[in-house]
């Protein structure tokens, strides 16, 4: 997730298909996080399998941001 063209990417994207990327990263978001949480459950696992998890979870909530951004702009009277 270390696209640093990121921003770029998304200004050239339809509102419509950053609707349909956002729920894609939503749910992987969600997934990761019961992925994270089963493994911390077991209480048998790979710190560095933890922290990508948690790394890969952190990128994905920084793309829903800047898409929420784009599609949800504040608007200040």
């Amino acid at each position: 997730m270390a696209d640093m063209n990121a921003p770029n990417d998304i200004a050239m994207k339809n509102d419509e298909v950053l609707r349909v990327e956002l729920e894609v990263f939503k749910r992987e978001h969600r997934d990761l996080d019961d992925a994270i949480t089963a493994l911390e459950a077991t209480g048998t696992f790979d710190q560095l399998t933890l922290r990508r998890l948690k790394k890969k979870k952190l990128g994905l909530k920084d793309r829903i941001r800047i898409i929420e951004d784009r599609l949800y702009p504040d608007i200040i009277a």
